[in-house]
């Protein structure tokens, strides 16, 4: 459904954001372990998010990524999957025709749009927040 990068990119920030909670930073090379995922794509996908405002990216010895506990609750999945994949996936046609839309709609067009829209709406209303803790409190998990 998303894309590879877009998929680590929300690991990212939600591993970021756990250990933001706790105060701590974390180093690219902590966060690519921790979302099995290769350092140099991990760089490039901080690099978007924080080129976005999603996470900060902190120079020097002592840096790393980090969010703002007060910035944590405000920030939507809708804002990392827009940042990295974009609105194609609220737009395209559940078959990958060129040319689907209402006027002339594929055979899966009207069920689809209900799947489309649900998965729009959850991420514009599940937080980064609600999500970290649902890890920290082990619930949930982002690696097994």
């Amino acid at each position: 459904m998303f894309s590879k990068a877009c998929e680590y990119g929300i690991r990212a920030t939600l591993y970021i954001a756990l250990k933001s909670l706790d105060n701590e930073r974390v180093s690219l090379k902590d966060i690519a372990k921790e979302i099995d995922s290769p350092e140099a794509f991990t760089a490039k996908i901080l690099q978007q998010l924080a080129r976005n405002k999603i996470v900060d990216s902190v120079k020097g010895p002592s840096g790393g990524f980090k969010i703002e506990k007060s910035k944590i609750d405000s920030i939507k999945l809708i804002q990392i999957v827009s940042t990295i994949d974009g609105d194609a996936i609220f737009r395209g046609c559940g078959l990958g025709l060129k040319q689907c839309d209402e006027e002339f709609p594929c055979p899966v067009h009207n069920k689809f749009k209900v799947i489309r829209d649900g998965l729009k709406d959850m991420l514009e209303t599940t937080s980064v927040y609600e999500l970290a803790t649902g890890i920290n409190v082990g619930l949930t998990f982002l690696k097994r």
